[in-house]
């Protein structure tokens, strides 16, 4: 069947022509996991693959609809400079879009962030600036909203995560992929939190096209973790588009059990992952142990190729989930 669909696809885009970078964005496979969680025989374990994407991660999806939208706006154009924070996902997405739109981009980031992350911005043409690693992803919010306040005239302050356009591009796509891929059997829809745009937007439209599933969502456990892009709600700078009453529930992940099934999984399903999709799993597996039956459904944000110089892939260990 899934040969099929790919075939039909490949078919059909070979008669439309000619494509841009930002029309293979989205549209990203969705995989049965099939041996973490065997012993569940009654649950369904799927989850996206947000690596399909061409910048590599699920932040694709809201840069496009970032910059897109600005464009709609007149907000953002050549004269302009987009600038925003971020843990690097985003920022390699808008670096990815601008260079193929003509824009600058200058994106600010804790410089303790992935080596992999810094140097395929620099490969875009990015401009980087470093923020002070203890103050987190929250130290580069402040730091940006002070530049771009300082000449607002020169810059586009894309503000993903307070900007609408980012969870908007979840409700108008992610939402429906997940929905049409499972035939509308999804029971259960986990994500994490960061900017909080993926679980909020794909939720909403999730519960619009089936009331009765069931949404959560997870954040790390602790203030102080190593779960790059993902925020501890309670003790960080809350996104503006956060809104904690979409969520049926909400998990806390260790970034402890996040590393140690990032090596299950690339070990037991062969899926070289990064570690919020590590997380992803723990939680899932977590909903699916409690659920005992359906078809849960998880988001993996990206892959491991951007964390291969972190030491815990030299490391033992195993995820109870």
């Amino acid at each position: 069947m899934r040969e099929k669909a790919n075939a039909a696809a490949i078919h059909q885009a070979s008669l439309t022509g000619p494509t841009d970078v930002l029309s293979l964005i989205g549209n990203t496979p969705l995989m049965r996991l099939e041996r973490v969680g065997r012993e569940l025989p009654q649950v369904e374990l799927y989850a996206k693959a947000e690596w399909a994407n061409p910048g590599g991660s699920v932040k694709d999806r809201p840069a496009k609809n970032i910059i897109l939208e600005a464009e709609r706006m007149r907000t953002m154009s050549k004269d302009k400079i987009l600038v925003d924070s971020t843990s690097g996902n985003t920022g390699i997405a808008y670096a990815m879009i601008s260079a193929a739109r003509g824009y600058r981009a200058r994106l600010f980031m804790p410089s303790n962030v992935s080596l992999e992350r810094k140097r395929i911005l620099r490969a875009y043409g990015a401009e980087i600036v470093y923020t002070d690693p203890m103050e987190g992803s929250d130290g580069a919010i402040r730091r940006v909203r002070e530049v771009a306040a300082e000449n607002p005239e020169l810059y586009f302050y894309a503000n993903q995560y307070d900007n609408p356009a980012n969870w908007r591009a979840h409700y108008q796509a992610t939402g429906p992929e997940i929905f049409e891929q499972t035939a509308g059997r999804i029971t259960h829809f986990v994500a994490g939190l960061g900017t909080s745009g993926t679980f909020v937007g794909t939720a909403r439209r999730l519960k619009e096209l089936k009331p009765d599933v069931r949404c959560i969502s997870f954040q790390p456990d602790a203030p102080f973790h190593g779960l790059e892009g993902m925020k501890h709600m309670a003790t960080a700078i809350v996104p503006k588009i956060y809104d904690p009453t979409v969520a049926d529930r909400d998990l806390a992940v260790s970034t402890e059990d996040a590393y140690a099934m990032a090596l299950r999984l690339a070990r037991e399903e062969g899926l070289l992952v990064g570690v919020s999709s590590g997380a992803a799993m723990v939680a899932a597996l977590r909903v699916a142990k409690e659920a005992r039956h359906g078809v849960v459904v998880t988001v993996f944000p990206d892959s491991g190729d951007k964390y291969l110089s972190e030491r815990f892939w030299d490391e033992a260990g195993t995820a109870d989930g």
